[in-house]
């Protein structure tokens, strides 16, 4: 019974995978957050250039898609 007990003490393997859940959370939360900003970065930009293309556009010109 003893021994169980030493055993069971010194097994590792749950700590283990505890840790490497912590570690796989922090970067899912980092990557969203990454994500969510440049997403957000990326949005600004490309309203920008489409603004910018149409302003550039002449009037008699049909826009793309019409």
């Amino acid at each position: 019974m003893l021994t169980m007990l030493k055993t069971f003490a010194r097994n590792e393997k749950g700590a283990t995978a505890i840790e490497y859940g912590l570690i796989a959370a922090l970067i899912a939360i980092a990557l969203i957050t990454a994500l969510t900003t440049l997403g957000g970065s990326l949005s600004s930009m490309f309203d920008t250039v489409a603004t910018s293309v149409d302003a550039a556009m002449p009037a008699d010109t049909p826009a793309a898609g019409s």
